[in-house]
């Protein structure tokens, strides 16, 4: 089924290095344009989300542990501890390898933090732009729950920042971005129940509205044939009622102990470490099947009707059939390189075992963010935040499966004054298929500016050359002398021509609608790239059978990082003028070798390049 914004999204994500802001509301399929896009998209991409729960549901990891990120405020300007960064070598490839980073659940990721996983950044991939340079794609909906403030932090928050949102953040305010507002709910289809969640989450609930989704209202209601779930505001709320309700089963009880192997914060357990059950318990099902006959899902809701020591038979709401539930896994997962492949994987540290259900006569409004329920009791009288009557009543697919057992105050729908600004200036960033055409076109030049583009190569040759005039003057003349005229020969046979050769491409691409399969511009491109590969292959031979004496320690691995840093930088080029000069420009092809050659290591691969022998002709 064609969706005009989704495939809008897809195009930016995948054809652009734009950054985008994708929203929509409840039920609108954000969740699964991220599962296709994971599955689907050529760009070496990581997901990260603000906790461990929302890390596992995306099947991500969580900022903080891939950045190495300390807990805590990060005032912006602040100086990382020359510790912070002590990564390997391979995850600082991985993450300057990156096209992009997707940020799940972005409504919750306050201000500092992204401006914290800003500078990280920035400094791996020593990169001076917002975020490193890497693309963003933040995807989540304002209007449902917000940043967790401490309320110690929050007065020292707001002398820096406007509000706690992500959008308030120092470095996003430098970074150019567009938002795409995904339209189409897939979860409610009764048109007068949406427009009642639309006005309270677009902060218009007058009146009528109020009274149209009180006439839910039922105090004296008690569930029967079907199973409802009560979504209340409070934990203590959520505990008191399951509480009482166990106590009135005079069933056995029976208690299931998880099983953690490896490495698992317990901040992030999906499921009660201890998890006590009862035949006749309501409950709720908390992942998805793992078995290839998908029996349930997250959000079911069900009745036990057997538990044994290794399984418990679970009867879902509104059927007949009983499922057998054994206990399922969840890991937590980190990205590394595959040192083969050099593709990005997930390296699961830890593991966490348990029978995948969690006690449901109640809970709160936070843990039902992203279910969807047929029948639900809603007490949101108590609501103490932006969002949480909105995220309440859009669990249900229809005003008739909702009870409420309050009547919902004015004081209850609360509305962040900052969001609704935001809101507001974000449908002027939506693109048209214009403005993206203009992003594709943008994008394909980039690129080409990058390839042709060699004064980052021509800074680290001068620091190195500073290096050696300052420390090896007089012990090495002969080599300085020859590094000299290499620098002159890079200047005036490279970075020069580089410089004159742009304005011929930028030209071409400008003035014809066909640039990416223009003759004239291919054959252009094609014979700078040839033109610029023998020049990068000289010098390549050059710094192979440069020597400099390193007996000072803390100068040799000065120099020795300088040079390391050269010849990684003349293997990328290489390899990307190689393929362009062979095959011709593409965007996604140049993206694929770069992602690979970036991460590769040219004198690993020289020691492991064994001669090929020559074929001769019979």
């Amino acid at each position: 089924m064609a969706n005009v914004e989704r495939d809008l999204a897809h195009k930016i994500i995948e054809h652009t290095h734009t950054n985008l802001f994708l929203t929509g509301r409840a039920g609108t399929g954000k969740t699964t344009f991220l599962r296709q896009l994971r599955e689907q998209s050529h760009k070496r991409m990581v997901v990260l989300a603000p906790t461990g729960i929302a890390a596992i549901n995306a099947g991500g990891v969580t900022i903080h542990s891939f950045l190495q990120l300390p807990f805590g405020m990060y005032i912006p300007g602040s100086q990382f501890a020359k510790e912070q960064f002590r990564f390997s070598n391979r995850k600082r490839k991985l993450i300057r390898s990156l096209d992009l980073i997707v940020i799940d659940e972005i409504s919750m990721v306050r201000a500092d933090l992204l401006d914290c996983m800003d500078a990280a950044l920035r400094r791996i991939r020593i990169d001076a732009r917002p975020f490193g340079g890497v693309q963003l794609l933040m995807i989540g909906d304002l209007q449902q729950l917000p940043p967790v403030v401490r309320d110690e932090d929050r007065e020292t928050l707001h002398k820096y920042y406007e509000s706690e949102f992500f959008f308030s953040s120092q470095a996003l305010k430098r970074t150019p971005f567009i938002t795409i507002e995904l339209q189409k709910v897939y979860r409610q289809t009764d048109q007068d129940f949406l427009e009642l969640l639309n006005a309270v989450r677009d902060n218009r609930a007058d009146d009528n509205t109020l009274q149209r989704l009180n006439t839910r209202y039922r105090p004296d209601f008690k569930a029967s044939g079907s199973t409802y779930v009560r979504l209340v505001t409070h934990n203590h709320q959520a505990d008191h009622i399951n509480a009482h309700e166990m106590k009135q089963l005079t069933t056995s009880e029976h208690q299931f102990r998880a099983v953690v192997e490896g490495t698992f914060p317990e901040s992030s357990y999906p499921a009660a470490e201890v998890l006590t059950l009862k035949r006749g318990a309501q409950v709720m099902f908390i992942k998805n099947d793992s078995s290839a006959e998908h029996r349930y899902f997250n959000g079911l809701l069900g009745e036990i009707t057997e538990i044994s020591e290794k399984y418990v038979m679970v009867r879902p709401q509104d059927s007949s059939e009983e499922i057998s539930v054994g206990v399922e896994t969840w890991q937590n997962s980190r990205f590394t390189l595959d040192e083969k492949t050099n593709e990005i994987e997930e390296v699961v540290e830890g593991t966490f075992q348990q029978i995948p259900l969690r006690l449901a006569w109640a809970i709160t409004v936070h843990k039902s963010q992203g279910l969807t329920f047929e029948h639900a009791i809603i007490d949101v009288q108590s609501a103490f935040s932006h969002g949480q009557a909105y995220v309440a009543l859009s669990r249900c697919k229809t005003l008739e499966g909702m009870v409420l057992s309050s009547p919902i105050p004015r004081e209850a729908i609360i509305q962040d004054a900052s969001v609704t600004q935001f809101s507001t200036s974000m449908a002027e960033k939506t693109p048209s298929e214009t403005d993206v055409k203009a992003m594709e076109r943008n994008y394909y030049f980039e690129l080409m500016v990058e390839l042709f583009d060699f004064s980052q190569l021509f800074i680290l040759f001068e620091s190195l050359l500073r290096l050696l005039q300052e420390h090896f003057f007089k012990r090495i003349p002969a080599t300085l002398q020859d590094c000299q005229n290499q620098r002159l020969l890079l200047q005036q046979k490279t970075v020069a021509v580089a410089h004159k050769f742009r304005p011929q491409f930028e030209t071409l691409i400008a003035v014809h609608d066909d640039y990416a399969t223009n003759d004239h511009l291919a054959e252009r491109v094609g014979k700078g790239a040839r033109y610029f590969l023998t020049e990068v292959k000289a010098m390549q031979q050059f710094m192979s059978q440069l020597s400099v004496p390193t007996e000072n320690k803390t100068v040799g691995t000065r120099v020795m990082n300088t040079i390391k840093d050269i010849k990684d930088q003349l293997h990328l080029k290489r390899r990307l003028l190689s393929e362009v000069a062979l095959e011709g420009f593409s965007v996604v092809k140049y993206q694929q070798v770069r992602a690979i050659a970036s991460i590769e290591d040219p004198d690993a691969l020289k020691a492991n390049t064994k001669p090929r022998k020559r074929k001769t002709k019979e």
